[in-house]
């Protein structure tokens, strides 16, 4: 956390100019998060529909708006915090869950909002208790053969670092599990440098919007454990 420090000249890029500096240090790490797990990981497609579990987060919005712009058929938002999910629809989302409910009624919720067509794409941000309903869910009961080719992408461990994963949420279903992070994000600098330029030049349409909430560098101990519901805190000098 020093004012300054030492950058590898391949890692600099010019940022357009109607991007402020704050906006720029809050948006590549979540932005850049949301871009790979859906158009890396997912290998998503215009028209699918899309489940984001933790939506409420910093990621979780960036995440709709993000497959909002990549063409989104239907996109289900699904978070803990009730004002920020309230937001949601501004943003893009179609219909929002709350999950601060047992994890039957979730279950009941997801096959709801699943629908006959299921969901094509869930973005995970949270693990546990939301992800076993969910599991609950789309697990069949009967014989016929699955429809929709559904692609579970872990991102983040909010809920919890564990899941029970019954053997027949994987023999009833068309599910993949994939996981989204550094081990996962592709080696090619054309694939960086396409999503980076992808990612700022929405931002500086204003079609991808963060919030945030600056915090001098003095001040870091008091707000390293703060709630920042949604908001990305950047630490100045």
């Amino acid at each position: 956390m020093a004012e300054r420090t030492v950058v590898a000249k391949m890692r600099c890029l010019p940022l357009p100019d109607t991007i402020d500096d704050v906006t720029a240090a809050a948006v590549f790490n979540p932005g850049l998060s949301a871009f790979g797990a859906l158009k890396w990981r997912a290998q998503f497609a215009p028209g699918e529909t899309v489940l984001i579990l933790g939506a409420t987060g910093v990621t979780g919005k960036l995440a709709i708006q993000t497959a909002k712009l990549l063409g989104a058929g239907r996109i289900v938002a699904a978070g803990r915090n009730e004002q920020v999910l309230s937001t949601l629809p501004d943003l893009g989302a179609d219909a929002t869950i709350r999950l601060d409910r047992t994890r039957p009624e979730l279950s009941e919720i997801f096959a709801r909002e699943a629908g006959a067509k299921a969901f094509d794409v869930v973005i995970d941000y949270l693990w546990g208790t939301p992800t076993e309903a969910l599991l609950g869910a789309i697990t069949r009961k009967d014989f016929a053969a699955a429809a929709t080719r559904t692609r579970l992408v872990q991102v983040g461990e909010s809920a919890a670092s564990h899941i029970s994963l019954p053997a027949a949420a994987l023999r009833s279903t068309r599910l993949e599990i994939l996981g989204a992070g550094s081990g996962s994000a592709p080696a090619s600098r054309e694939a960086w440098s396409e999503a980076i330029q992808w990612m700022l030049g929405n931002v500086a349409r204003g079609t991808l919007k963060i919030e945030t909430e600056q915090v001098p560098l003095a001040e870091v101990e008091s707000a390293w454990g703060r709630e920042w519901h949604g908001r990305r805190a950047v630490i100045i000098p």
